[in-house]
C-alpha cells in the first residue's frame, strides 16, 4: 500500500470539519498551507455527524453547497462528500483508510486540524491508527498553541507528539505517514459560532465569509430564527 520511506512523496492536504458555515478563517488557512507545506492539492471533507461535538446547525446538503460555492474558483481545492453520504457517525480514520487505498503510492496524505482539535486528538476514534495513514498538520487557533508547547497534552498524546514532531517540510516528504508538523499560518479569529450568532441576531457578517456563501445563507434562510 505504501511506498518505501526512502522515496520522496508529494503532499496532499485533507481538511475535515463541519464547516457550519465555511468562512474566511478556514479558507485562509487552506490557502496558506498550499504554499507553506507545498501541498499538491487540498481536499475539504465536510463531516456528516461528528462524534465529539453536537449535531451541526444545518444539514449536510446546505453545508456542502456552501463549501462548493466558497472553493469553486480555486483549482487546488477539492470537495469530498464521502462523510456526508456515509450513514452513522463520521470517523476521520474511516475516510483516511479509504483515501489511502485510493491514493497513488507516491502521495502522502496530510490531515489538517486546529490546535484546539489536536489537544483532544487522543479522544478520537482509533486515533493511533491515524498515524499509520497520514501526517498531521496542526494549525494554531488563538490561545491554543501555547497549550501544546507547554506539555499540557494528555500523557499518551504528548508521548506521540514528542516522538513524531517534525520542523521542516522536507522531513514530511521523506515519509508516507506518521509525522506531526505545526504549520505557521495567519491567525484570523473568526468562528462559525460567532457568524451563526450574528446571523441569528441580525448583526453584520460581511467580510467574515465569502459573498457567495452569505448569499446562499440569505437565499435559503439559514441560521435565522425558525431555521432548520
Amino acid at each position: 500500500m505504501y511506498a518505501a520511506d526512502s522515496e520522496t512523496f508529494s503532499l496532499v492536504g485533507i481538511y475535515g470539519g463541519t464547516f457550519d458555515p465555511i468562512h474566511y478563517g478556514h479558507l485562509r488557512v487552506a490557502e496558506e498551507l498550499i504554499e507553506a507545506v507545498d501541498l499538491q492539492s487540498l481536499r475539504f471533507i465536510p463531516a456528516g455527524l461528528p462524534r465529539l461535538r453536537g449535531k451541526p446547525n444545518t444539514s449536510s446538503f446546505h453545508r456542502t453547497a456552501m463549501l462548493r460555492a466558497a472553493i469553486q474558483n480555486n483549482p487546488k481545492f477539492i470537495l469530498d462528500t464521502r462523510e456526508t453520504i456515509r450513514p452513522g457517525e463520521s470517523h476521520s480514520v474511516v475516510s483516511l483508510r479509504e483515501l489511502r487505498d485510493e491514493t497513488e503510492r507516491n502521495l502522502a496524505l496530510c490531515f489538517i486540524m486546529g490546535a484546539d482539535a489536536f489537544i483532544r486528538f487522543s479522544e478520537w476514534y482509533a486515533w493511533q491508527e491515524i498515524f499509520k495513514l497520514c501526517h498531521l498538520i496542526v494549525v494554531d487557533r488563538p490561545g491554543y498553541l501555547s497549550t501544546i508547547n507547554n506539555n499540557t497534552l494528555p500523557k499518551a498524546l504528548n508521548k506521540e507528539f514528542k516522538q513524531r514532531q517534525e520542523f521542516c517540510i522536507k522531513s514530511l516528504k521523506e515519509s508516507s505517514h506518521g509525522r506531526i508538523f505545526i504549520a505557521p499560518t495567519t491567525l484570523l479569529d473568526i468562528s462559525a459560532t460567532t457568524i451563526r450568532q450574528n446571523l441569528l441576531t441580525g448583526k453584520s457578517t460581511r467580510y467574515l465569509l465569502p459573498d457567495t456563501v452569505l448569499e446562499y445563507i440569505r437565499t435559503n434562510q439559514l441560521y435565522s430564527p425558525g431555521a432548520e
